[in-house]
């Protein structure tokens, strides 16, 4: 007899069908595999008493404050832990419960209803502008069209163009010249019919910008603002394109003057939320989700959305995460822009474990392989 210990990070369904288990079995045992840990805020004390025993009875658990049995506070925080079976045998014996857990319940079937992300889209960067951050993302019209070439047979899936700088800091630009840096790039790419390519996707929150783009090729408007402008939703909602809903709190003149949250997760989850319903009314079907990594976040706010980035998988909603050579990477270990590609890749394989899909990144060459180094090894039986 031989014990070898597996990573918890295995595709549990693969192991099991490589048994041979019967087939009714494998999906029940898969989730018999999976854990999962919540963390629960403000419970009252008596939904903490009688929740502790129901986890305890299925072999789950809930840690608590040691004053919970007497009941010392009226609300508490505390953590629930077990398999993904083990939560959805909750989610249903909850309901029936008092003190708010019928809502506890209700919030456990949106997490489960949550897909694993194995797939995942390279998105490289383009800027049409002489401002951005780092200076290896900076092209004019015809370096621009040389490199998005280069891009695509270096495996990008997307292509993200802007032209005006979102940086902490940066100055604004007037919608008539941000068009007039991107109409020539747009114009080569139509005439070129990269479109059929490649997916192209303007970095862009003006509606003549979006407009422009929409009507030649472009299939995602991927917008800082979080759809804040009605126009541009219109936009969206005609084409039928993609949105992508960027968090960020202040604009980029002031995102990073002392960023400042009461509940980080809370504030995100409700300000996604709303935008969501805004983009429906809309009628824009399809959404992405972006956390805005360096948005009005300190660096313990970003480390902390990258580590939960699951968390927002309950909104049912691809992940998009951008961390490319951010300065958070310099105030972990001191490194120039042109330094941080090590660090970038490190945040963006983490990010994927945690529910990203797509992956917004000024290296394509660089994301692509380690992202078939990481597949190779996380799905190998």
């Amino acid at each position: 007899m031989y014990i070898r210990k597996l990573s918890n990070e295995i595709d549990a369904a693969s192991w099991i069908s490589k048994l041979n288990v019967e087939g009714g079995g494998r999906r029940i045992l898969s989730e018999k595999m999976e854990l999962q840990l919540y963390y629960i805020q403000d419970l009252h004390v008596g939904a903490a008493n009688i929740l502790k025993q129901d986890a305890l009875s299925i072999g789950a658990d809930l840690a608590v404050p040691k004053s919970t049995i007497i009941c010392e506070s009226p609300r508490v925080d505390c953590i629930l832990m077990g398999t993904r079976k083990h939560m959805q045998i909750l989610s249903r014996k909850e309901l029936a419960q008092p003190f708010g857990l019928k809502t506890l319940a209700q919030e456990l079937k949106k997490f489960l209803k949550q897909e694993k992300a194995n797939r995942y889209q390279i998105m490289g960067v383009i800027n049409a502008n002489d401002d951005s951050f780092y200076s290896g993302s900076r092209f004019s019209e015809n370096d621009a069209i040389v490199k998005i070439e280069k891009m695509i047979e270096e495996g990008a899936d997307i292509i993200d163009i802007g032209a005006v700088s979102s940086r902490p800091g940066s100055a604004s630009v007037s919608a008539e010249e941000e068009l007039a840096r991107l109409r020539p790039i747009i114009d080569t790419l139509y005439a070129q019919r990269l479109y059929e390519k490649v997916q192209l996707s303007l970095d862009s929150y003006s509606a003549s910008s979006v407009s422009y783009a929409l009507e030649r090729g472009f299939h995602i408007i991927n917008d800082i603002t979080g759809l804040a402008d009605d126009e541009v939703c219109h936009l969206v909602g005609s084409y039928k394109a993609k949105a992508v809903i960027m968090h960020m709190q202040g604009t980029p003149q002031t995102m990073q003057n002392d960023p400042q949250y009461i509940d980080l997760f809370k504030e995100m989850e409700a300000f996604f939320a709303e935008r969501i319903a805004k983009a429906d009314s809309f009628d824009i079907k399809k959404i992405v989700l972006d956390v805005g990594i360096g948005f009005g976040k300190s660096l313990e706010d970003n480390l902390a959305l990258i580590h939960h980035l699951a968390h927002f998988k309950k909104l049912h909603k691809d992940i998009l995460i951008g961390a490319s050579r951010k300065s958070m990477i310099d105030m972990i270990a001191s490194s120039s822009v042109e330094e941080r590609l090590p660090g970038t890749l490190a945040i963006h394989l983490k990010a994927y474990e945690n529910g990203a899909c797509i992956i917004r990144t000024h290296d394509v060459k660089e994301h692509v392989q380690a992202f078939k180094v990481h597949q190779a090894i996380v799905t190998q039986l």
